[in-house]
């Protein structure tokens, strides 16, 4: 294995890992405070009164659907639906985007390195080998 290779794959797995990190974050919040989670399903996706059983389910989906990310397990699945997740997170905040000023809004924009580093990994999922069960 080249050098060149070593360090890609160092980097990839940097990504999985980081992007893990916040996205297990998102999906720990369902678990603890399911009241917050349901209020951002009905600001952002409007999709309102959701119930905490059903914040939990989604948070046990979502789980394992990075637990299984995190591990580099069938990656045009699992990437994808990482890639997909956060697309569609990213573009419902698109009224802060517009008002980028206006209370916490300007930390909406770190949303976009993200959704890039999620198009990085899936991309270039062939070549993310280290600590990945495939």
């Amino acid at each position: 294995m080249s050098e060149q290779d070593k360090k890609l794959q160092l980097s990839l797995l940097f990504i999985r890992l980081t992007i893990f990190l916040v996205m297990f974050m998102w999906t720990i919040d369902k678990f603890i405070n399911p009241g917050h989670a349901s209020k951002v399903y009905a600001s952002f996706y409007y999709i309102a009164g959701l119930e905490v059983n059903i914040m939990y389910v989604i948070g046990a989906i979502e789980m394992f659907i990075l637990l299984l990310f995190v591990a580099g397990y069938k990656k045009q699945y699992t990437y994808g639906a990482v890639l997909a997740l956060h697309a569609v997170s990213t573009l419902a905040s698109f009224k802060q985007y517009l008002a980028p000023f206006d209370g916490p809004n300007l930390l909406f924009f770190a949303a976009w390195p993200m959704l890039a580093a999620c198009f990085a990994l899936f991309n270039l999922r062939d070549q993310d080998k280290m600590w990945s069960l495939n």
